[in-house]
């Protein structure tokens, strides 16, 4: 019916089925009108609406078609880029008060911070600007090179470093990476303990750090002798140099105490907590008894201080950005803040030849920074309290020559 294609239908008012062809021209004018006329009055036309087909032809797939084959070629081009936002942990900087401390200017300018891990991929972007000393302790590589699961040097190191979409928390410092751990196959970073050691002596003894920290841990097995790394831990912080350890994540499964060497007296040994504030249900918990069977003495009750530690943002490989939890993230915020307090107050850094006075005043500051009660409250979990960079910095203040 070629003739009816481009017709309208009027319906009889008394039987619907009943239909009359119309001009479509005319079809939605003067419907009360045309009932009159049509002799259908006092009913009103209501033209039934007849949907259109759609008709594909030869021209217009042709044209989808080389509108989807361009869209494709600009897409495995990057002509057509849709920029999503990054995501980010600026809270964990915020609560954590260290962006408060860089407002006055803190950077970390002038200070040692030599970290032990995986090593870092220097190529992010996020590292342009920093100056990084790297020492391969796991290989040859004579250029920083990140040997572990999910780059877990590199993420740590961007907590602390980054200047570029998360700026780290002291890009500033003077910076060294020891690679002493690497992927073992299974997506676990594993490492010798003689390893660890040789990499904390070197921060100390040819870097001549200031801070070393350490998002590792693992436990003393030996009944009878300490093991390496702890006894390195302990020459560094006998001779004043601070030493911020991760405390574990051994949640459920705790051994007891916190990891090796943040188990160390005057180490500071560092819980995590979630966005919410709360204690992250990993973070390892800490005994009252040190490895000799002494009891602990405030400030050095384990850990000594908890911080952000779930889904944490921070540079990873290929330069992008990657979300982490754990222990080890919450350690880089303590070294951040250190970093900015040693900063502003340069004597309170290791000296050469010096011992351990000015690094037991700067615990019990950090501890009465975190505790409002006298004697300091501790929680086997929570430590002292959850990390308060400007509290800290104001408590440090008070210390004397040491």
């Amino acid at each position: 019916m070629e003739g009816l294609r481009d017709v309208e239908y009027l319906p009889e008012p008394s039987d619907r089925r009943i239909v009359s062809a119309v001009d479509p021209t005319v079809i939605g004018f003067q419907n009360e009108w045309r009932s009159e006329i049509m002799g259908w009055a006092p009913y009103e036309v209501e033209p039934v609406v007849r949907p259109r087909r759609r008709t594909f032809t030869l021209p217009g797939m042709v044209v989808f078609a080389l509108l989807v084959s361009a869209s494709l070629l600009m897409w495995q081009n990057q002509w057509i880029v849709v920029e999503l936002p990054l995501p980010e942990s600026e809270w964990a900087f915020e609560d954590t008060s260290i962006r408060t401390l860089q407002e006055s200017g803190l950077t970390g300018e002038g200070v040692r911070v030599c970290m032990v891990d995986t090593g870092i991929d220097a190529t992010h972007e996020a590292f342009s600007s920093s100056q990084i000393e790297f020492k391969d302790l796991v290989g040859t590589s004579r250029v920083p090179v990140d040997y572990g699961a999910v780059a877990h040097g590199t993420l740590m190191a961007g907590l602390l470093l980054s200047t570029s979409h998360q700026s780290g928390a002291a890009p500033n410092a003077s910076f060294a990476m020891v690679a002493a751990l690497r992927d073992n196959g299974e997506g676990e970073n594993t490492g010798l303990d003689s390893d660890v050691a040789d990499a904390i002596r070197w921060c100390q003894f040819e870097f001549n750090a200031d801070i070393i920290s350490l998002s590792l841990g693992g436990s003393d097995d030996s009944e009878s002798t300490e093991g390496g790394s702890s006894s390195a831990t302990r020459q560094a912080t006998d001779a004043g140099i601070y030493v911020i350890a991760a405390a574990g994540n051994d949640g459920l499964d705790d051994d007891g105490d916190v990891a090796s060497p943040g188990s160390v007296d005057l180490a500071i040994s560092v819980g995590a907590t979630t966005r919410a504030g709360t204690l992250w249900s990993n973070t390892s918990t800490g005994s009252p008894l040190d490895r000799d069977g002494q009891e602990r003495q405030n400030p050095h009750l384990k850990p000594e201080v908890v911080a952000p530690g779930e889904r944490i943002i921070s540079t990873g490989e290929e330069n992008l950005w990657y979300s982490s939890s754990g222990t080890s993230d919450a350690t880089v915020f303590v070294t951040g803040a250190l970093t900015l307090i040693l900063e502003e107050q340069p004597w309170l850094k290791p000296q050469q030849g010096g011992n351990s006075s000015c690094l037991i005043q700067v615990k019990q500051a950090l501890v009465d920074s975190l505790s409002a009660d006298a004697p300091a409250q501790h929680d086997s979990r929570g430590g002292y309290g959850q990390l308060d960079a400007n509290a800290w910095y104001q408590e440090t203040r008070t210390i004397s020559a040491c």
